[in-house]
């Protein structure tokens, strides 16, 4: 397990610094907003301990990460009418921020995704709040 960086903004999203539009909150995780969305509504998933990487994860969190990861999939079809998601984790290689993050992205069929070329989206002003509410209520159901 890595110390956590002076400045890893994930670790400032679980100790409550830096702004995120919080949509799970745990003992052992929190679930947010991606800043960047593939599309509205993708959440990004970390563990509040500071890892790098998968492999990193401890055993005894790889099924609370796994069952919300589960969660949040069932959530964005419930909240957003999405027909499904894409859900990945990138170690090390494409790993915009240092800190294990799981992409929960909610799919429609023609929605113009092809392979891992990710374009990035924008919400309007107030959206981002507005998706993270409905997300929050699917996941209380």
């Amino acid at each position: 397990m890595a110390a956590a960086p002076d400045g890893c903004v994930f670790c400032g999203i679980v100790a409550g610094t830096t702004p995120a539009d919080v949509v799970h909150t745990d003992d052992r995780l929190v679930a947010f907003l991606d800043v960047r969305p593939v599309f509205k509504g993708h959440v990004l998933l970390v563990p509040r301990e500071h890892v790098v990487t998968l492999p990193e994860l401890p055993a005894d969190l790889r099924e609370d990460f796994l069952a919300t990861a589960q969660r949040l999939c069932t959530a964005v079809v419930d909240a957003l009418g999405a027909q499904g998601s894409f859900v990945a984790i990138n170690n090390v290689v494409s790993q915009s921020v240092p800190h294990l993050h799981l992409h929960v992205v909610p799919r429609t069929r023609g929605d113009g995704l092809r392979g891992f070329f990710w374009p990035r989206q924008k919400y309007a002003d107030g959206e981002r709040a507005a998706y993270a509410e409905r997300l929050r209520v699917a996941l209380v159901t």
